[in-house]
């Protein structure tokens, strides 16, 4: 049998899903919610809680519960590494047009708000092995945030490695007042003519660190998926390494494999 909490949460996650609470709108007191349903406020804010866990509502301090206004989806599918590399070197007002945040969300540019920031460090054990060079090789460090406009929180976290010397031809290539970069990374290696041959991804998921949940803006118990990224080029060679954090409640990852006829 139902407990009361749950009960309590069951009619207003109906109200939500069928439109009488709409996102954005704020609900009624905590007391005058328990006053609704004839229960005590502790039982109120179980089902309260229970709801934000599942990230229908959001509490804001000093405002009250609100309906939580569904979050762009993401949908990463395995075509876009080819998708990007048939843009490379397509020309920059082509590039210009549309990235890959755009080509995972169906979004314009306009819509977008892009962070990047570079530096240069000594590569870690856990780097340098990857890449097959000495511990304290020069990388360039790239972190990247994308977020709608209408948003606070970022599509997901990244940050990728790059051979510094590997790239040191183009001074463009190490300059973050350069991005968003029209091409991607994929334009940008072009320019020291590198071409990427295949790509190796990995995922894994674990709950979010606190840091995470803050910056992605993550309902209560959802998880990140882990992505791993490595990129070789047409030698051989590990030229870019990319660890990627996803947000599980709205991102989806797509899979097409299409297999050989008999």
């Amino acid at each position: 049998m139902p407990k009361a909490y749950e009960e309590i949460a069951d009619d207003i996650r109906r109200s939500i899903r069928e439109g009488t609470r709409k996102p954005g709108d704020r609900l009624p007191s905590e007391a005058d919610l328990a006053r609704h349903y004839g229960k005590s406020v502790p039982t109120l804010q179980n089902a309260l809680r229970l709801l934000s866990g599942e990230g229908l509502i959001d509490k804001q301090h000093g405002r009250g519960n609100f309906v939580r206004r569904p979050r762009t989806l993401a949908v990463r599918d395995n075509g876009r590494h080819q998708w990007e590399k048939n843009r490379a070197r397509e020309p920059e007002a082509t590039r210009a047009e549309t990235g890959a945040t755009e080509h995972d969300t169906g979004l314009r540019l306009d819509d977008l708000v892009f962070y990047a920031k570079y530096r240069v460090i000594d590569a870690p054990d856990e780097l340098a092995a990857p890449f097959g060079l000495p511990v304290g090789t020069p990388l360039l460090e790239r972190t990247y945030r994308t977020r709608r406009t209408t948003e606070s929180a970022p599509f997901n976290l990244v940050t990728s490695y790059l051979v510094r010397d590997m790239i040191a031809a183009n001074p463009d290539l190490l300059d973050e007042a350069k991005e968003p970069w029209p091409g991607g990374t994929q334009n940008q290696l072009h320019t020291v003519d590198i071409e990427v041959d295949r790509v190796e991804e990995r995922f894994t998921a674990r709950p979010p660190t606190p840091e995470e949940a803050r910056a992605l803006d993550l309902p209560t118990g959802t998880s990140v998926i882990l992505l791993r990224k490595t990129s070789y080029d047409i030698r051989g060679r590990v030229v870019d390494v990319t660890f990627v954090t996803l947000p599980g409640d709205r991102t989806e990852l797509l899979f097409t494999t299409s297999l050989e006829r008999w």
